[in-house]
Parts: structure tokens; sequence; C-alpha cells
């Protein structure tokens, strides 16, 4: 089983924990978090894009000559697509790139990913994380006692003091523990869990 050192919140270990081998320890798929990555990527798109088609645009009710005799092509409408202001073939409409891989699939590569950092000793667990009030400077003096400066935040439950508070630093997320993802893991340099957070994503991904 792999383990960890548990830190306090001044960066000075207290004692070490043991983590599942089934989450923690798991063989490292890397083909597995690239196809999760993409897909998260994929549900990122806004696919706002649209263009009008012939049905769509404005004008062309009317057929602009007579079909013969004027010795000029046939024409049916004026917004046709080979006319100026007609409308666009096959142009991209509004969509969602959204789509699901299997849930297993999602979960080995999530497995992967956490593995990875504990691989590269990467995670670090914290007793507690407990900030006194909502102040960026808190965040920031906590990350120094633990140097890093590009890490994913990690607490078992929602915890909006310590969310509010690191939301405006560069390099830095916070989510609770159900909103673990493979992309945030791999985006950032180093993991810091609490340990209740440990024991829920044990819990919930086991």
């Amino acid at each position: 089983m792999p383990k960890v050192s548990i830190v306090n919140m001044n960066g000075e270990q207290v004692g070490e924990m043991e983590l599942d081998e089934r989450v923690f320890g798991a063989a490292v798929r890397p083909d597995l978090m690239h196809e999760v990555v993409l897909m998260y990527l994929a549900g990122q798109r806004q696919g706002t894009h649209k263009v009008k088609g012939r049905s769509e645009v404005a004008g062309g009710g009317r057929k602009p000559w007579r079909q013969k005799g004027t010795g000029r092509a046939r024409q049916g409408s004026i917004r046709a697509p080979q006319w100026k202001g007609g409308g666009v073939v096959f142009g991209p409409v509004v969509r969602s790139y959204k789509y699901r891989l299997p849930k297993k699939v999602r979960r080995l590569a999530l497995y992967s990913a956490l593995s990875s950092k504990v691989g590269e000793g990467r995670v670090v667990v914290l007793d507690k994380l407990d900030l006194p009030e909502v102040k960026t400077k808190h965040m920031v003096q906590l990350l120094k006692k633990l140097d890093m400066s590009k890490a994913l935040i990690v607490d078992a439950d929602k915890n909006e003091t310590v969310s509010l508070s690191a939301r405006n630093l560069q390099g830095i997320k916070y989510v609770d523990a159900n909103g673990v993802n493979v992309y945030d893991l791999l985006r950032h340099d180093h993991v810091v869990l609490t340990k209740d957070a440990v024991e829920k994503v044990q819990e919930v991904f086991a």
C-alpha cells in the first residue's frame, strides 16, 4: 500500500497515512487519461457557432429572371449559396460537443491520475484545512509553507472560506472530493488533500 506523510498547516509532518491501493496505487494508463481529458474538453465547448442556410437568409422570394430565353444561367433565388448574401452550405450550427465514455474507463483514468501523482511524490495530505477568514493572503501563506505554487486543493466537503480565499490565485484551484477529475489532476503540479478528503475519495471512487 502506498504511504504519504500527513502535515499540518505549518508544513510540519505530524504522521503517516496508508492509501487505498486500488485508488492511489493503480497502474498508470496514459491512453485512458488522454481519452478522458478529450471528453472533458469537448464538454467545455460552448457550441454556439451559427451561420444561416438558404432557408434562413432574408429575401429571394421570387425567381430573379425567367427560366429560358435570357441567355443567362438559370437561377431560382438570389439567396442560393452562389450568390453574394446567399445562404452557407454545410456551415456550423448550434450543437453540443458532449459525449460520455464508459464509467469503467472514466474510473480507471481517475485512478491513473491519482496514482501518477502519488508515484511522483506530488500529493500532500493535510491533517485539516481551516482558514480563520476569507482572505487570499491566508491561502498564500499556507501555500508558501507547503512550498508550492500550482496546486489542486481538495477538501471532503464544500468549504466556502477556502474556496473564496483561493479563487483569485493563478494556478490554484479548489474542489470538493466529489469534484475531483482527471483534467484538474493532470493540469496542476501538486495535489493537496485533507485527511477527510482522502477518506471520502477512497469511499466514493474505490
